[in-house]
């Protein structure tokens, strides 16, 4: 995980030096190794010179700063993804675990289908890369709601002052 320039301590290890391991402790109880990885800006965001971005990483496959910057990037798009899948999840008080896990498989199926639908007909080619048009997840899933309203042949209101049609018992 990122790790966030809060103490002073922290702050002097990451304000200095090049990409490296060190051991960070935490309130003098527990140490941790701390990965440093430099990067140079080059003049991207208006900045020069160095960024620095420290990840605390425990696990054996992680050997380098330069596999825990890695590493870390990869988590980034899984946890978009499900920020995004709670958006169009359905609310349930259902303590099926099968129920559960279809809604969710349902709500990322719908999400793919939006990015999809996005690059594939919202985007607009260009050279050096397509330019996404604003079109945002929840008025797709808007969108999407009201057409399978409409395909099941919903009725949302009833009509005032008439009597009721057979639609209405059974």
């Amino acid at each position: 995980m990122p790790i966030v320039k809060w103490g002073e301590t922290i702050q002097n290890k990451l304000s200095e030096g090049w990409s490296r391991e060190i051991e960070h402790d935490l309130a003098g109880e527990v140490e941790f190794p701390v990965f440093i990885d430099c990067v140079y800006q080059q003049g991207r965001y208006d900045e020069h010179g160095v960024a620095r971005h420290g990840y605390a990483a425990d696990a054996p496959f992680i050997d380098t700063p330069r596999d825990a910057r890695e590493h870390y990037s990869k988590r980034f798009g899984i946890e978009s993804s499900y920020r995004l899948a709670k958006q169009s999840l359905a609310f349930t008080s259902s303590q099926d675990a099968g129920l559960r896990l279809v809604m969710f498989v349902v709500s990322l199926l719908l999400q793919n289908s939006w990015r999809y639908l996005h690059w594939r007909y919202v985007a607009a080619p260009r050279r050096g890369g397509r330019r996404l048009l604003q079109w945002s997840f929840t008025e797709f899933c808007e969108m999407t709601l009201r057409a399978a309203w409409t395909a099941l042949g919903v009725r949302r209101s009833v009509p005032a002052n008439q009597p009721l049609d057979d639609r209405f018992f059974r």
